[in-house]
């Protein structure tokens, strides 16, 4: 059968597959003749929506030329579309299908959480929220998280210690003696005293601040009744930080509206999506989003590419994402079908604001010089990283056609005269460092201080399992070059892994530090042949080598001090005589951790169970 008929056989039958679809919602995948996903899509109708990329007129020159592809497709029944929605997405974030714009997978957002104790906690949270507890936000970063903790220590001397540490506090910490704590773990507060101040700050951040003014300004006058001046003031203290706060927030509405401002902009091939964040009436901060697969789209079907990046947002940020009420953007998007199961998720009617006035447009306008900024910033950023790639390109002898899949795995070994051994792997692909793919390795069963037996064991790990005798496509995927953080020593040591797994010895590139170990005077080593290489001071080529080793030197480092640090913390109290397994988990239980301990008193450290006077004596002194 020749290619043309395979071809048309193929087409065959996805329009016979298309012909015995369901008249139900689902998720559709279109491959190619490569087995490669085109394009993933989700449905209220099935066979009425995937008909449409069948038909002899498209909308689209982007879409027909994705359709004349198309070799075979699956399809996924769904019981609503909003089930629909989310396995799109799912599916799009896994598998990044070409033909889809691509927003990447942040985490997710922090909250700020108050838990539902005695004397409730405050404290900064990422996760899944439950219903035990109160949670605020999300917030766009931790900084805002932080930053609203700070107003409700000033204003309401919220506690934020851990749990551990509250119930064994025998004296106020020094949060209190700086007024940013009302210490309710020593009874310094009343425990009806301390949850007015945790219901008025929960209805701060709900933006209720007036009404949280006016319930201070009652009490204070109430304890004047009473003859309680020293109470009264204190919540005329109170009054005042939250008028100065109320004071600093320029940028603060009347209400406790939930709201999202969220700007396109779409330029020299490349989309920025900023998004602002309006929790309680406060605006928290804005953060830019930067979608791939753009240019495809936009190089075919340029009046409607913002409009299809904003949907492309909404579905992928919002699935399984809190949604407010409102959002104000400046794209006018026609899409009922993705607003339906976005409402159908999250259970309230959603409103899109397209013309805002007053202070949303303001935020609006703000939202839209922040997308305007980030975008010519990544433009300008981004043709001097394409610069530096290609030089990378060029003296390594790689392929410069797609620059942009040009991917560089370094390592690096990291140790304290042979203790705690770390070895790290950091990335460079998209002409980027990519920290979500870094990799640490814990290095065991060496002789302490073997740098060359750590380098031969980590590179064993990573690619162990993607030598040419994988079974699977995705096992046999490897970089196209494989930084080692050394000489002559570490890069033959590679090229033996290498030889003993069957992998290609050319992608080895070992760098040797020059004299001095400044940047400027490293040497490239290689295996295959070539030459050594000294690029000088003045290569792009080098700078972005040296990135890239440095890189991977400090996440080397730091984890290898984290390791130390943590394995000599524990030694202190496993090295005292007397303080076995359940003596030092009773301490560190009591006490929240090894510094409590340290911190402690000899008559604390005698009230733990188990521990002597005379034991808690030596635990003071090998402490201090």
């Amino acid at each position: 059968m020749t290619e043309n008929e395979q071809q048309a056989d193929g087409r065959q039958q996805v329009l016979d597959t298309v012909a015995k679809l369901p008249h139900l919602p689902g998720v559709y995948r279109y491959f190619d003749q490569q087995d490669q996903l085109l394009y993933v899509g989700k449905a209220k109708d099935l066979k009425k929506r995937v008909t449409t990329y069948f038909q002899k007129t498209l909308s689209s020159p982007r879409i027909a030329m994705m359709v004349a592809k198309i070799a075979r497709m699956e399809t996924t029944v769904t019981r609503s579309e909003a089930e629909a929605l989310i396995l799109e997405n799912n599916l799009i974030k896994a598998l990044r299908p070409r033909y889809n714009i691509l927003f990447r997978d942040d985490k997710s957002y922090p909250y700020l959480k108050i838990s539902q104790h005695a004397a409730p906690r405050m404290s900064y949270y990422r996760g899944a929220v439950d219903k035990k507890h109160q949670y605020f936000g999300p917030f766009p970063s931790g900084w805002a998280v932080k930053e609203s903790m700070e107003i409700l220590q000033k204003v309401f001397l919220l506690r934020n210690c851990e749990d551990s540490v509250y119930a064994n506090r025998t004296r106020p910490c020094l949060l209190h003696q700086i007024h940013r704590c009302s210490a309710p773990c020593v009874g310094l507060i009343t425990p009806e005293d301390y949850l007015q101040d945790v219901t008025n700050a929960a209805d701060f951040l709900r933006g209720r601040q007036l009404e949280v003014l006016q319930s201070l300004e009652k009490k204070m006058l109430a304890y004047a009744e009473q003859l309680r001046f020293e109470q009264a003031a204190l919540v005329r203290n109170q009054m005042s930080a939250l008028s100065k706060v109320l004071q600093q927030q320029s940028m603060e509405t009347s209400g406790n509206a939930d709201v999202d401002i969220i700007a396109v902009i779409v330029e020299g091939g490349r989309a920025c999506v900023n998004l602002a964040m309006i929790r309680g009436g406060r605006h928290l901060g804005d953060r830019a989003y930067f979608p791939t697969h753009v240019d495809e789209v936009q190089a075919t079907a340029e009046d409607s590419i913002d409009a299809e990046v904003l949907a492309a947002f909404l579905a992928q940020h919002y699935v399984e994402q809190f949604i407010p009420a409102t959002l104000v953007t400046n794209i006018e998007l026609n899409a009922p079908d993705l607003m339906l199961a976005l409402t159908e998720q999250c259970g309230h009617k959603i409103h899109l604001s397209f013309q805002p006035q007053e202070q949303r447009r303001i935020w609006l306008e703000m939202a839209l010089k922040g997308a305007r900024l980030a975008l010519a910033r990544l433009l300008s950023e981004q043709g001097s990283q394409q610069a530096r790639t290609r030089a990378l390109a060029t003296v390594l002898e790689l392929d410069t056609q797609d620059l942009d899949a040009i991917r560089v795995e370094c390592f690096d070994i990291s140790h304290t005269q042979g203790e705690a051994t770390q070895a790290s792997c950091v990335v460079f692909h998209h002409h980027a460092m990519q920290n979500g793919e870094y990799r640490r390795f814990n290095i065991s069963g060496i002789t302490p201080g073997d740098d060359y037996a750590a380098m031969r064991q980590v590179l064993t790990r990573r690619y162990a399992h993607l030598s040419a005798q994988s079974e699977t496509a995705e096992d046999r995927v490897m970089p196209d070059v494989v930084l080692i953080d050394g000489g002559k020593g570490q890069v033959e040591v590679a090229r033996q892994v290498f030889t003993e797994l069957g992998l290609d010895c050319s992608l080895i590139v070992g760098v040797a530090k020059g004299e001095g170990r400044k940047v400027g005077l490293e040497t490239l080593v290689f295996v295959d042949g070539r030459p050594e290489q000294e690029l000088g001071k003045e290569s792009a080529a080098l700078m972005l080598i040296a990135q890239i080793r440095d890189e991977a030197h400090r996440f080397a480092i730091t984890g290898m001090r984290a390791k130390r640090d943590k394995a000599r913390q524990t030694s202190q109290l496993e090295d005292i005589e007397g303080v076995g397994p359940k003596r030092r988990q009773k301490l560190l239980s009591r006490f929240g951790g090894l510094k409590g301990v340290a911190d402690a008193s000899v008559d604390e450290l005698a009230s733990v169970e188990g521990i002597s006077h005379k034991l808690a004596e030596e635990i003071y002194k090998r402490l201090r």
